[in-house]
């Protein structure tokens, strides 16, 4: 069968994920003695050499992530062995029930996939038998290894593309979905705050405010607080202990010269046409003021995001440089004959070249040398301070036997000060507990610290008396918010009726075309929320400290049929949810390979492998 019908890699790679997951449940067996594979999924076996083989892969794909050599052991640490066994189990099992079901390509076909390999072709694009034979010794494998892994892949495609290839959600659940989403509301509303009041606000007595106090006791609530003990290094401390030579500078300048001294610079769009005729046409009409550069653009069915190409140097713009280059700014110059054909081009704009000299830039370069050094020198100290840990150091000892520096904090989850503004430490902060021992852990700069709790302090009510001054501005704000909602309440029949805003005292606003997805500044978060549970004509009060919202839901529209946005949202949707809809079905898929396929795994044969990355 053509490789025409195999789904995309990146799909393939999808619904291995979710076929993993499917097998997640199944147990490990011990084999024992079987050199030749690591376990088998029914009668298909795992190889030995493509479990290796897929490991060292994805050991140096770490590597390269992470910039430096990764030992088995943190490969382990990573999980990186259980993922790569659990993926070869998925590809296995898919093989397996490949097999039981008849499923195959021919030798025929299995020639054409090798020959359409690139890898595998010469300089004229035919087979090139000689590269096909080098390109499997470079990988470790057979000629017939080879055959038969493509041969079983291309079979699991064919499964895959079977189970998911054609499935389409009827149109109505889309059409519900973009109702929910592009539902328009045109609503009529007015906010009105201490200022709006007809009548004066009374004074709070002694009861309002304990009652107030009472109501909203969270509000007057100290957090729960952690008082941490805390060693820490950052870069910063010890950046003017780094020395760095000029020479090195120098030669950091000259590698970021393109950086530090940039040409001459236009902001340019660029308009397209088929042929100098045309161009030369669309030039006469700007420059007789018949269209301007924009006309154009809309005319040719473009945005003007379509042709804007940014700041670009002379060199960026080839044979067209020199002329847009003589330009002044709001010009339009042309037709210049470009890859794309002769093209208009407007100048916005015209940016100086600027230069920097070694003397300006080399304080930003040696602050950026010298942090780059000293995280190095932090990582340097990191095994050391474990062991001192290890020995029973205490966070008091590191601050005595290493750079880091010794503090203390009254730690809650609303601190963003000091060292509280790290992720890192709030996430730390929020689990250790006094039974915890001190460990080396890193910054979000790079900088470390170890911490040790010394108590934690439980939430505590404060009494009125402590915060009388919040609990007096809060009482105001509810009340002034009540006092408003009393002086509305009789006219609100009448702006259910239509009456205008304005007739009554009310400065109204009219927001048309609002969606679900619309955001109003300065107003209440359930603002959206409100507007979408009422029914056309409707009127409703929201109260908000210090202030109230009126709202009329004046009319209910159903999406815009000629909103881009809209129609671009619906495909993806109808593309989300046909994908989402094929992912289940290969769940189903994979609990049932689950339900009656035996898996085995030979430990022992895991073990040798492992060994060889030791």
């Amino acid at each position: 069968m053509s490789g025409k019908k195999s789904i995309g890699k990146s799909a393939m790679w999808v619904l291995m994920g979710l076929l993993i997951l499917g097998l997640g449940g199944f147990g490990v067996t011990n084999l024992g003695g079987n050199v030749r594979s690591i376990g088998s999924v029914g009668e298909s076996d795992i190889g030995v050499t493509e479990y290796a083989r897929m490991l060292r892969d994805d050991i140096r794909a770490e590597e390269a992530a992470r910039r430096e050599p990764v030992s088995f052991a943190q490969a382990q640490e990573l999980q990186i062995d259980q993922i790569v066994l659990a993926r070869l189990i998925a590809a296995t099992s898919l093989e397996e029930e490949a097999r039981l079901m008849g499923v195959s390509i021919g030798d025929a076909n299995l020639a054409q996939q090798i020959r359409d390999i690139p890898a595998f072709q010469g300089i004229d694009g035919s087979f090139d038998r000689e590269a096909y034979r080098f390109q499997l010794e470079q990988t470790g494998l057979t000629e017939g290894q080879f055959e038969e892994d493509l041969r079983a892949e291309t079979a699991r495609t064919l499964l895959q593309g079977a189970v998911v290839t054609g499935i389409e959600l009827p149109e109505i659940y889309t059409d519900a979905l973009m109702l929910y989403i592009g539902e328009e509301r045109t609503v009529t509303w007015a906010m009105l705050d201490q200022g709006d009041l007809i009548t004066g606000l009374t004074e709070p007595d002694e009861q309002d405010l304990i009652d107030y106090h009472q109501s909203n006791l969270p509000d007057f609530t100290t957090p729960e607080v952690k008082k941490i003990t805390y060693a820490w290094l950052t870069p910063e401390m010890i950046i003017d202990t780094v020395e760095v030579d000029e020479d090195t500078l120098r030669a950091l300048y000259d590698d970021r010269s393109e950086e530090f001294n940039q040409p001459e610079r236009r902001l340019v769009e660029r308009l397209a046409f088929p042929d100098s005729p045309a161009a030369e046409a669309a030039l006469a009409r700007v420059r007789a003021e018949e269209a301007s550069f924009d006309d154009l653009v809309t005319e040719r069915g473009l945005d003007l995001a379509d042709v804007d190409l940014g700041d670009v140097s002379l060199a960026d713009l080839g044979a067209a440089g020199e002329a847009v280059f003589a330009a002044e700014a709001g010009d339009v110059v042309g037709p210049l004959e470009t890859a794309i054909g002769p093209a208009l081009f407007r100048i916005n704009g015209v940016l100086q070249a600027q230069t920097t000299s070694f003397e300006e830039a080399e304080p930003q370069l040696r602050d950026e040398l010298a942090g780059d050094r000293a995280r190095r020198v932090i990582d340097a100290e990191i095994d050391g301070i474990e062991d001192l840990l290890a020995g029973g150091a205490t966070v008091e000892d590191l601050a005595k036997e290493t750079d880091m520096q010794l503090a203390q904090i009254d730690w809650h989850p609303g601190m963003t000060d000091a060292i509280g503004a790290y992720d890192a430490f709030r996430s730390a902060a929020a689990e250790i507990t006094t039974s915890d021992y001190p460990e080396v852990e890193k910054l979000d700069d790079d900088g470390i610290f170890a911490m040790r709790l010394e108590a934690v302090v439980e939430p505590e009510i404060q009494p009125l008396d402590a915060v009388r001054a919040e609990v007096e501005a809060g009482w105001r704000r509810q009340a002034v918010a009540e006092a408003l909602s009393e002086q509305v309440a009789p006219v609100l029949d009448a702006l259910r009726g239509g009456a205008a805003f304005a007739d009554h005292g009310m400065p109204e606003t009219t927001t048309r075309e609002l969606t679900r997805r619309a955001f109003l500044t300065n107003t209440p978060a359930d603002f959206i929320e409100t507007v979408y549970d009422m029914s056309q004509g409707d009127v409703q009060v929201i109260r908000e400290d210090g202030r109230i919202f009126v709202l009329r839901l004046d009319t209910i529209a159903p999406p815009a049929a000629d909103n881009e946005e809209l129609t671009r949202l619906r495909a993806a949707l109808s593309q989300d949810a046909n994908t989402a809809l094929a992912q289940d079905l290969f769940q189903i898929l994979a609990n049932d390979i689950r339900s009656r396929t035996d898996i085995l795994i030979d430990q022992q044969a895991l073990n040798a492998v492992h060994s060889n990355f030791q």
